[in-house]
């Protein structure tokens, strides 16, 4: 196997949840910043043009960050970070979801749509005009993630699985492009300690955004 890696909240999410699992894998980088994932000979393996991707033994690519951790968790199943059980996977993909939905989601995007605009532009359709919105609507997911959070250590009580990192991944990214944590969300930013104090939180971090002070 082989990590096409990168920049990037979605990157450094495949990278924890490797570090997590104690597998190093070869990496090929890609330069985003350059569009070199929207380049012909890139997008012909991987039509999604999107970071990362996993090359597997057979040459094919899969593309998607939940399926190549969930493709990961299948080859290595120790430590479980999506569950060892039908009962612990399915709570795992149910909180992934509901943070992807109401969180991650609206966040990438309002900030493709705003600080991320002059990047995006010329890649794909922008909504300047939704980027408030959007933005809004993942303060309110975290808001609502802040009450379900009472009594919980991590996203399934005490289990730490991807849906956490998932979630960390980009609160950390949204940390450095305008959307920092809302300060009435205490469970979350306990939370977000947590895990930040976790050793693949560090060791996830990608070399150029350490050298830049970025975070992803």
């Amino acid at each position: 196997m082989k990590l096409y890696n990168s920049l990037g909240p979605n990157p450094r999410l495949v990278r924890m949840f490797l570090v997590e699992k104690g597998l190093e894998l070869p990496t090929q980088e890609i330069d985003i910043m350059a569009g070199e994932n929207r380049q012909a000979d890139y997008t012909a393996r991987n039509p999604g043009a999107q970071m990362p991707a996993l090359e597997l033994s057979d040459g094919s690519l899969l593309g998607e960050t939940v399926a190549i951790c969930e493709y990961l968790e299948e080859r290595h199943p120790e430590p479980a970070l999506i569950g060892a059980t039908p009962e612990e996977r399915a709570e795992t993909r149910m909180w992934t979801r509901r943070v992807e939905d109401r969180i991650t989601d609206p966040l990438t995007q309002g900030f493709r749509y705003g600080e991320g605009v002059d990047m995006f532009k010329a890649r794909m359709r922008v909504l300047p005009e939704a980027a408030d919105g959007l933005k809004a609507l993942a303060r309110d997911g975290l808001a609502w993630l802040d009450e379900c959070l009472e009594g919980r250590d991590f996203l399934c009580g005490d289990r730490f699985t991807l849906g956490d990192i998932l979630l960390y991944a980009f609160l950390d990214f949204g940390a450095g492009v305008g959307q920092p944590l809302p300060p009435d969300c205490k469970r979350v930013a306990d939370w977000f300690e947590r895990v930040n104090t976790r050793p693949s939180a560090e060791a996830s971090l990608h070399p150029v955004a350490k050298a830049g002070g970025m975070r992803a």
